[in-house]
């Protein structure tokens, strides 16, 4: 007996001594990814006061994949040449306002974002337009369909455009279709062999088997795109499910999304190719993926991407910027409003400075606990003279800014930690007076539906739920 307590004495302390030595390895290396400081003491305090589950909650949530590389620099390029092989006309480039020329240089540095011109564009509200219009599209192919979404439900909606695909593969259209592994873990894999089956590319983006015990679970493709022939594109905040056409239980659902035509078209066919390159390690570059198009509008556009590899957070730069140079007004829908620390700054800082800044939230969420959280933030929007709308209808998922009548932008990143720091995302920013004009007029329309509640009525609310809220407040960068 004493030898098998002597035996298991040691094992103990060998057992201490190892996980000492990789709690404080794990210490230095937070402290060398010279992280926010918040952050990094955060991240120490949870793994030296929480033994083991402080270990688990690094490895799934803490590690910081920002100087990790997807591709290779040189494979980027030969990808992004593609948009490129066209240079743009001087009066073109001098056609952005002169007060976003630092947006697109922002842009064009972290990214290589060219400016895209002649776009004409179609705004979708709601689905049920949208899944038409994409079906319609793919139903006229003759050369590729380009397909990336987050999410591809098996349901009505999810097989429609499934069996649009197959039909179109059986054509001779080489169809490519990428999934995230998280987004779509729900679905069964009859759903995507299907598509196989039929002559489909299909690949999941970062496949995980267990998205709860998986550090890839925390860094997403949340990007929703359609490239149909090189010719017309489909991006937004709409993934392939009936939610997003019919709506929920208890509401409609509320969203935004992009149809356009012309060079436009090119940037996110790029974008495509580079995750495509991801998944598969086909390099996809010819000239037939970015084909000759018509220009009927003097619109310009970049395409802007961003996720946890780039060295930038180039989204939630850009949406600082637009911010921060407003002068007369900007306006803000997001379904989940968790802003960085920069971020809640500068909208303060607009607000402060007389700025009319519009805040658009849904009033009930699917989910629960992001819905509390916000909910702290937004008192102090209200505090700095921020204007926040509920919309009622149902669940508000639009993910849109506009400013001045001069900038506006729609794409997949929400207002939140996951989106700027975490998930792979897509955004459009158009420098056009005129459509900025329009997406002022659609938030305004939905204005038409909002509870817009006065400072006191909002800051008054119950001690015990702003606690709460404040509690959930604590784990925004988890939502």
């Amino acid at each position: 007996m004493p030898a098998i307590i002597h035996i298991q004495s040691i094992a103990s302390i060998i057992f201490i001594l190892l996980y000492s030595v990789t709690v404080l390895g794990l210490v230095l290396v937070v402290i060398a990814e010279n992280r926010n400081p918040l952050k990094t003491l955060s991240w120490i305090v949870v793994l030296l006061l929480t033994p083991g589950i402080g270990l688990l909650f690094y490895f799934l949530f803490g590690q910081d994949n920002r100087k990790q590389r997807i591709i290779s620099r040189r494979t980027y390029k030969r990808i992004m040449k593609g948009v490129q092989w066209r240079k743009l006309p001087q009066d073109v480039i001098c056609s952005v306002p002169d007060a976003y020329k630092p947006l697109s240089n922002l842009l064009s540095h972290n990214t290589e974002s060219t400016l895209l011109y002649g776009s004409e564009i179609k705004v979708y509200t709601n689905g049920t337009d949208k899944f038409a219009d994409l079906l319609e599209e793919i139903g006229k192919a003759v050369s590729h369909i380009h397909i990336q979404y987050y999410i591809f439900q098996d349901d009505e909606i999810g097989n429609r455009v499934k069996n649009a695909l197959i039909a179109k593969a059986k054509a001779g259209v080489q169809v490519r279709v990428m999934y995230d592994g998280v987004g779509s873990w729900t679905v069964g894999k009859a759903f995507f062999k299907e598509m196989k089956n039929a002559g489909i590319e299909v690949y999941p983006f970062l496949r995980v088997a267990f998205p709860v015990f998986s550090s890839k679970v925390n860094y997403r493709n949340h990007r929703k795109i359609a490239v149909i022939d090189g010719k017309t594109g489909f991006m937004g905040g709409m993934n392939i499910a009936d939610r997003y056409d019919k709506g929920l239980s208890w509401g409609t659902w509320r969203d935004t999304h992009f149809r356009f035509t012309g060079k436009g078209v090119h940037g996110l066919q790029s974008a495509f190719l580079i995750d495509w390159y991801v998944v598969s390690k086909q390099l996809l570059n010819d000239k037939s993926y970015y084909p000759p198009v018509e220009i009927h509008t003097d619109n310009i556009l970049q395409i802007a991407t961003s996720g946890p590899t780039g060295q930038w957070r180039t989204l939630l730069q850009a949406t600082i910027f637009i911010i921060t140079n407003a002068k007369k007004y900007v306006y803000i829908q997001t379904p989940y409003f968790l802003p960085t620390e920069g971020l809640n700054q500068a909208l303060q800082i607009a607000a402060l400075g007389s700025v009319d800044v519009r805040l658009m939230l849904p009033l009930q969420s699917d989910t629960h606990s992001a819905n509390m959280a916000s909910h702290s933030y937004v008192d102090e929007m209200v505090k700095a003279g921020v204007k926040v709308y509920f919309y009622k209808p149902g669940f508000m998922h639009s993910k849109l800014i506009v400013s001045d009548d001069a900038v506006a932008s729609i794409g997949s990143a929400n207002m939140d930690f996951r989106s700027f720091e975490h998930n792979f995302e897509v955004n459009a920013y158009v420098y056009q007076e005129a459509f900025a004009v329009q997406m002022r007029k659609v938030f305004h329309h939905d204005m038409k539906s909002c509870y817009h509640p006065a400072p006191t009525e909002w800051l008054n609310r119950p001690y015990k739920q702003r606690l709460a809220e404040s509690f959930m407040r604590l784990f925004s960068p988890l939502l």
